[in-house]
């Protein structure tokens, strides 16, 4: 019977690339996202058809309990989950005194809370097999910090947290959790700097160049792999950046 794994922010970039290499390796998945409908859709249709796996792909905020719940209860259908991958995240770049209270919840709904509510879903499915993998893709700066990027850093540093502690809890029952703390990957989120500030955010990198997605989801796919005495650890994907 093949694996099943859910990938949340699945529908382009890091989680699309995650998907793509799950799918590779034999998964079936579950594919979420919240705003990008078309690229989901297109992308469980292109997985399905060139590695010949069920990929469900869902509409979901990971940020919000209710809609989590009810993906939950399609997934729980399958009977198992083996995998869980929370990739799902926002940044906010701007001053904190600047910042709304409804801006800052939005960014600790979608990188902190969403891996809280899925993790509280998912756990049960995987205690009942004795089993399970669950890595969550967290940032340089949960450890060092970022400047005009305050709520970003604080919710990746508890997603550290959130990963050593559910890593203990979890042990006696088989299942590792494991974080990813990614360096500047070229992706969507990080457009946003002009020519000028990509090339001196390159030159502080000891690799001279910025990560690709694909090289996250092979990272992610070995760490799902892993032994299972191979939990609670953070792991710097960066370059040499930090």
């Amino acid at each position: 019977m093949a694996k099943e794994a859910l990938v949340t922010g699945a529908s382009r970039g890091i989680g699309r690339a995650i998907a793509q290499k799950l799918a590779q390796a034999g998964y079936n998945l579950w594919l979420t996202c919240r705003n990008s409908q078309q690229e989901l859709f297109q992308a469980q249709k292109e997985l399905q058809a060139q590695y010949g796996i069920v990929c469900r792909a869902v509409v979901c905020d990971m940020g919000d309990y209710q809609s989590v719940r009810r993906l939950f209860d399609g997934v729980r259908e399958t009977g198992r989950l083996d995998a869980l991958v929370n990739n799902a995240g926002i940044s906010y770049i701007g001053l904190l005194q600047e910042m709304e209270p409804r801006q800052w919840q939005e960014v600790m709904n979608s990188n902190l809370n969403s891996v809280f509510y899925a993790c509280k879903f998912a756990v049960p499915l995987m205690l009942k097999r004795q089993y399970g993998r669950i890595v969550n893709i967290s940032s340089v700066w949960g450890r060092v910090g970022a400047s005009m990027e305050v709520a970003y850093s604080a919710s990746k540093g508890g997603v550290d947290s959130f990963t050593k502690a559910l890593a203990k809890e979890l042990a006696p029952s088989h299942i590792s959790v494991n974080a990813i703390a990614c360096g500047v990957i070229d992706t969507q989120m990080n457009e946003r700097f002009d020519k000028e500030e990509r090339q001196a955010l390159q030159e502080e990198i000891p690799a001279d160049r910025f990560g690709r997605p694909e090289e996250v989801a092979e990272l992610t796919v070995k760490v799902i792999e892993a032994p299972e005495y191979m939990t609670g650890q953070i792991i710097s994907l960066d370059g040499g950046w930090s």
